[in-house]
């Protein structure tokens, strides 16, 4: 009697891996989006005065009440649309203004993003990515118009400064996380009201503030140390958002081909077991947030090397929280850091236009940001909302892993 060995069966990729495969997460991300752009319809809808007026005899003519909230949402979204990607209004030039303008918007988003998905991706809170674009637009600026050097080396020069000014401010914070064991999140909170009041400080002081002194802005970075134009004036894209995709590429490669990422995640993964496998837990954490700092202050450098061309007091504007959301929204992974980089760049350029044209408040666009966040920090309610299958998981988790091959 002979016997045949059974056919081999395909092997069977675990549960995590496969759940992973099918974007179950990237999906409730977009739904997450298109929840708080409803919720966006509705204030935009409660806020119209035609809409308001005909829900006054609304049990009379109802269909007039959602004929006049349809106009309103269109016109609002379709102006956001227009101001952020194309609008059919403009010709020449002038009709890649609208995406120009998303770009500038979303290059230090990007930047900072990476670096605020880097330090989840370890494990550490990083929420001082605001004090690290100050420092690196700090450094970036002061090497722009102070040092006399030929065109493209002090431009190399002064983004290596704004790289190495927000390399300094992140180390700050690691060292102390892995010397005093001080929590980041509170570091990081304090070092940027250190960062906000040195640079108000040097703002006053001759040198760094520009002649007559009587305003509170920085000399103005020479043109051999300003990003180039990609598109030309007036269009203000610049070479800043290859830099963003450059350090998005190099994040990338860092945590799924080296071996500093690879010890990296382990700490991120699991920090004990790391110390137990023989690696220096503190030291990797240090390198970490040194690494996420010195990203945002490469934000900070494009905005003062491409965009303002000299320091102000809100040179950072509210780039570093807005970094927080975009590093969740994009899930801590690089590629999704761009896509939601340029989503959050797109509503501000936007925003201006709807305002403009329907008079939609800009502050809607906060709204949306902040209607986007809740939606990811709740992941069961948007599955129960859209009826996605459970499998997924948390904010916690995003903040730890969410980066896979």
């Amino acid at each position: 009697m002979s016997t045949t060995a059974p056919a081999a069966q395909p092997a069977q990729a675990p549960p995590e891996r496969r759940r992973r495969r099918t974007g179950g997460g990237w999906l409730v991300t977009a739904c997450a989006v298109l929840a708080a752009l409803v919720v966006g319809a509705l204030l935009i809808a409660v806020g119209d005065e035609r809409t308001r007026a005909a829900a006054g005899y609304f049990f009379s003519y109802p269909w007039d009440t959602f004929t006049e909230a349809w106009y309103a949402v269109r016109d609002a979204y379709l102006a956001l649309f227009q101001g952020a990607v194309y609008s059919p209004n403009l010709s020449g030039r002038g009709a890649l203004g609208p995406i120009s303008e998303t770009l500038v918007n979303a290059t230090p988003l990007i930047l900072a993003g990476l670096g605020v998905a880097l330090s989840f991706r370890v494990g550490l809170f990083n929420i001082g990515a605001q004090g690290q674009i100050v420092l690196g637009a700090i450094v970036a600026a002061w090497v722009g118009f102070t040092w006399q050097l030929p065109v493209g080396l002090h431009l190399l020069v002064a983004v290596v400064g704004g790289l190495l000014g927000g390399t300094l401010w992140g180390g700050i914070v690691g060292w102390l996380k892995a010397r005093t064991g001080a929590h980041e999140v509170i570091t990081t909170i304090m070092l940027n009201y250190v960062a906000l009041n040195l640079l108000n400080f040097l703002l006053t002081q001759r040198g760094f503030q520009r002649p007559p002194y009587g305003q509170a802005i920085s000399e103005a970075v020479a043109d051999t140390a300003r990003l180039p134009l990609l598109l030309g004036s007036p269009l203000r894209v610049h070479l800043g958002l290859f830099l963003a995709l450059l350090a998005a590429v190099a994040v990338w490669w860092l945590f799924s081909r080296s071996r500093l990422g690879f010890r990296l995640r382990a700490v991120g993964a699991n920090p004990d077991a790391a110390r137990t496998a023989g690696m220096d837990v503190g030291r990797l954490q240090v390198v970490a947030m040194g690494l996420a700092g010195g990203l945002a202050g490469l934000a900070g450098a494009s905005q003062v090397l491409g965009v303002t061309g000299s320091v102000t007091g809100s040179v950072a504007g509210t780039v570093g929280f807005d970094a927080i959301t975009v590093a969740l929204l994009g899930r801590n992974n690089p590629y999704g850091v761009i896509a939601a980089g340029l989503l959050f760049g797109g509503l501000r350029a936007g925003g201006v236009q709807m305002q403009a044209s329907t008079g939609v408040p800009v502050d809607l666009v906060g709204v949306l940001q902040a209607m986007i966040v809740l939606f990811i920090a709740a992941p069961a309610l948007v599955r129960s909302v859209f009826r996605i299958r459970a499998g997924g998981s948390g904010v916690g988790s995003e903040l730890a892993g969410g980066w896979t091959r």
